[in-house]
């Protein structure tokens, strides 16, 4: 387990405050120097922090950390359950930074609610799984197959991915305008439909503000819009075929919501 960079919360910063990549890779290779045998098969991650607030690194940080794991002949293994199949606006999440995984789990998604998951690999790897005879329980089930296939092409054929590129980033424009009006909100942050707004107590101390979040929600849900709670952060996931009417009405009640919570608060 290593830090991952959090760009409103940096581990590692330069001097004048902006986040320093450079030595969370450095860690990283520090980690592996020090706290392991140094045969790393691959480095497990979740391309954006889903639970952990929508979180997404540095635009700089994935190629630096793709070609430190190809320096040291270590595999990319990318966890794209919850963030893949479109959820960001691309098949794979990494490839909002030209970065290339050599394995990817899908997941969500993948079967629009009916529970299959895959795990594929690069072409180079597929001899090398094929000798360990890797099967599950459940492997091959046709249905969960057909489902899959179907969702794929449902994405294709009715444009879901410029959905999600088009309504996320007016999604993204009305955040960041609320983050610039609104006292309690710290950090607003997203791609396509994997969006979060952090709550704070004071922007300076970035103090996270739990309360104010469970209190957002409860006001939200009563006006008719529901998520799931995560603390002192406003996680969202829409539907991926929503459209921008829809998508402005929801952040309307969210900043509603805020602006009442502020006012009870005395912001």
């Amino acid at each position: 387990m290593v830090p991952r960079p959090n760009p409103y919360r940096p581990l590692f910063a330069k001097a004048g405050g902006a986040i320093d990549t450079d030595r969370y890779i450095a860690f990283c290779d520090e980690f592996i120097r020090e706290s392991t045998a140094g045969n790393v098969a691959a480095f497990v991650l979740e391309p954006a922090q889903g639970w952990g607030g929508s979180v997404f690194p540095p635009d700089d940080f994935f190629p630096k950390l793709k070609a430190y794991c190809e320096k040291k002949k270590i595999l990319l293994f990318s966890d794209e359950v919850l963030a893949g199949m479109g959820r960001t606006g691309e098949w794979v999440t990494l490839s909002h930074w030209n970065v290339l995984p050599d394995i990817v789990t899908f997941g969500k998604s993948f079967g629009n609610g009916f529970p299959v998951t895959a795990m594929v690999v690069r072409e180079e790897y597929g001899d090398a799984l094929n000798k360990i005879s890797a099967s599950s329980s459940y492997g091959g089930n046709p249905m969960a197959c057909a489902a899959a296939l179907a969702s794929i092409e449902v994405i294709e054929q009715e444009n879901i991915l410029e959905n999600v590129r088009r309504v996320g980033a007016a999604f993204v424009r009305r955040m960041n305008r609320m983050e610039e009006t609104h006292p309690i909100i710290g950090d607003a942050r997203g791609k396509g439909f994997l969006l979060g707004i952090e709550l704070v107590k004071d922007k300076k101390t970035k103090e996270p503000f739990n309360e104010a979040g469970k209190l957002v929600y409860q006001k939200a849900f009563r006006k008719g819009l529901a998520w799931i709670p995560a603390g002192h952060i406003l996680r969202m996931s829409p539907p991926l075929i929503m459209d921008e009417e829809y998508a402005m009405k929801g952040m309307d009640i969210i900043e509603e919501s805020i602006a009442e919570v502020e006012k009870e608060y005395g912001y």
